[in-house]
């Protein structure tokens, strides 16, 4: 296990190493850096990569909630620093493309480009609140098997049910309710996204029922270097990279080596 200390917060990570161009990898709310194993696979040896576990995430320790994604972006600079990469390009699900989009604000010049899964700019509305609040509050109160059955099949499909749930078990309700009120502050940027011009990839489940597409097509629109938005077909779930990994691993094959 490889623990490095950025600002005073202990950062679980894993690294392929090699000489190929680095790829970090940040996971989806209530996921962790595991989601994104066999896309590692997959791509390496051609890249580096890099996938760590967020604040309130996997074997990332702590509970405290007093952080925003900017300072999650800081978290991912600092990884950056730590292992002596100038420059990356940035892969993120959900919560993870919140983090690589203020990253690239922070520090454009470190951003080799954006690869940008079922996330967006905005601010969550009124609705989403409301459910994450529901969320949260089933999470503290009864557990992971009291919220599971009617969030774990959005997030990661029917096949993924029994794995996903024995690692909620494994963080507990009341960190996984903490993940969930820190999710839930994001603040909008969708005004800064013309200032991130680094190359983009926006790729979105056709019918994500956690971020919508509607909110993907958005953000493609916005970013000066995106090019054409990557609809996964028929994909019903918020991570398509774990049940459509033959549409989604390709897409992003193809951006790296473009």
């Amino acid at each position: 296990m490889s623990i490095v200390t950025v600002s005073g917060q202990e950062i679980y990570y894993t690294d392929t190493q090699g000489d190929g161009p680095a790829v970090v990898f940040s996971h989806g709310a209530l996921l962790d850096s595991g989601m994104w194993d066999e896309t590692v696979r997959a791509l390496v040896p051609g890249v580096r990569a890099i996938a760590w576990d967020a604040r309130l995430h996997g074997r990332t320790p702590g509970t405290r909630t007093d952080h925003t994604f900017w300072d999650a972006g800081q978290d991912l600079l600092g990884l950056l620093d730590a292992l002596g990469i100038d420059r990356a390009f940035l892969a993120g699900h959900s919560q993870g493309g919140f983090t690589a989009l203020r990253a690239a604000l922070l520090a454009p010049a470190r951003v080799s480009g954006l690869i940008l899964l079922d996330t967006m700019a905005a601010a969550w509305p009124p609705e989403a609140i409301a459910q994450l609040s529901g969320a949260r509050d089933g999470l503290a109160a009864a557990g992971p098997e009291a919220v599971a059955p009617g969030l774990l099949p959005a997030l990661v499909g029917g096949d993924g049910y029994e794995s996903w749930l024995a690692r909620w078990r494994q963080q507990g309700g009341q960190r996984l309710a903490s993940a969930l009120e820190v999710l839930a502050a994001a603040d909008d940027i969708s005004s800064r996204l013309a200032e991130v011009s680094a190359p983009a990839l926006v790729i979105h489940a056709e019918a994500d029922p956690i971020i919508p597409l509607a909110a993907g097509r958005p953000l493609n629109a916005a970013l000066p270097g995106a090019g054409e938005l990557v609809v996964v077909p028929g994909a019903g779930v918020h991570a398509p990279v774990l049940t459509h990994p033959d549409t989604v691993i390709p897409a992003i094959r193809k951006f790296l080596r473009q």
